[in-house]
Order: structure tokens, then C-alpha cells, then sequence
């Protein structure tokens, strides 16, 4: 699930649950909306529980729409899962966001 807040600053957005294929399309359709309100958004993936393929292939078209029309996105509060999936595929650095990583 998406909810979208808009600020002084521009957008901010947070995404709780799974980013999976299975709620791929719906995630799409409520990025899409949140993309095209802001100039300036901040997607929180603090509460990603899960991300496969599908979830990624998302952020990334998000953040190559953004590029396109000129708009920012930056990606804070990673989770660990969506970090486990950024480090596995070699995205930290193509997203270029400022990630924290914990000692554990």
C-alpha cells in the first residue's frame, strides 16, 4: 500500500507491506499518481517487507520517469530487505540514494 503527502518541499511517499508481482500493477497505477503531484518526492521504503523482480523493475521506472520529465526522487529509509535486494542485483549504486547500513 501507497500513501502519498504532499509537503512545502514537494511529495513524500510510503510504501508498507510487500513490493512483489503480486501487487505490482496496483503499486504502478498509486506510483504513477504520487510521481506525476510532485517535482520534488521522497519515497519512504522503510516498512518494504518484501521485494521480488517486479518490485524493483517498479522503483526503477520511477526513477527513470523522474530523470525523464526532470522531477526528483530520492529512495530513503531503505529496509532491510529492500537493501538485501539493492546489494544482491548491484543497484545501490546505479539508485545513488544515501543508504545507512546497521551493524547486526
Amino acid at each position: 500500500m501507497l500513501t502519498f503527502t504532499e509537503t512545502d518541499q514537494g511529495g513524500r511517499a510510503h510504501i508498507e507491506g510487500p513490493m512483489t508481482i503480486h501487487n505490482a500493477m496496483n503499486l504502478k497505477s498509486q506510483f504513477m499518481g504520487a510521481l506525476s503531484a510532485s517535482q520534488h518526492l521522497e519515497l519512504n521504503l522503510a516498512a518494504v517487507t518484501e521485494i521480488d523482480a517486479a518490485g524493483l523493475q517498479l522503483l526503477i521506472m520511477a526513477k527513470q520517469h523522474q530523470i525523464h520529465i526532470q522531477h526528483e526522487l530520492n529512495l530513503i529509509n531503505h529496509s532491510e530487505t529492500v537493501l538485501a535486494a539493492f546489494e544482491m542485483m548491484g543497484l545501490v549504486s546505479w539508485f545513488n540514494d544515501p543508504v545507512i547500513i546497521t551493524r547486526q
